[in-house]
């Protein structure tokens, strides 16, 4: 004679003591790859194409200048308007000027040789405002500035 046991089994509880742990572990590691944006664009620049191109190394003491037509209408720029933002804000050449200044003095001397400006132009921005702004830039003490262009495709 075999015996036959039914019993009920029950399928064992998960257990969520360790859930606050991995929710931490993901947590951190968003917070570790995620890049914040130090800048709010408020010009559309459409990046011009090179073919002689060279990566910036030390992107420590670059200063970023953005030339192209306002993304807002409202700020009452006309659709050949053009436009240059320093951080996030617009700037005339003079402010510039200043600007670029001020930067200076704020850094370190070991970045001040190595410092360089950027700048970020739309490929249909006029040949005299990026004469304008390099003018600027030189009366500023700036010797390195960068174009910043894309990779030409070879067709």
């Amino acid at each position: 004679m075999t015996l036959i046991r039914r019993t009920k089994r029950d399928v064992p509880t998960l257990t969520t003591a360790t859930l606050p742990d991995l929710i931490f572990v993901v947590l951190f590691f968003f917070m570790a790859v995620t890049h914040m944006r130090e800048v709010t664009l408020k010009v559309r620049y459409r990046v011009p194409e090179g073919t002689e191109l060279t990566k910036l190394t030390r992107k420590s003491a670059v200063t970023y200048i953005y030339i192209g037509k306002p993304i807002d209408r409202t700020q009452g720029a006309g659709e050949s308007d053009t436009h240059i933002q320093i951080n996030d804000k617009f700037a005339d050449m003079s402010m510039l000027v200043d600007y670029v200044t001020e930067e200076r003095e704020r850094m370190s001397p070991e970045d001040l040789q190595i410092m360089s400006v950027s700048v970020k132009a739309d490929r249909d921005t006029e040949m005299g405002i990026i004469s304008d702004v390099k003018e600027a830039l030189t009366q500023a003490g700036v010797m390195r500035v960068n174009y910043s262009a894309i990779q030409k495709s070879k067709k």
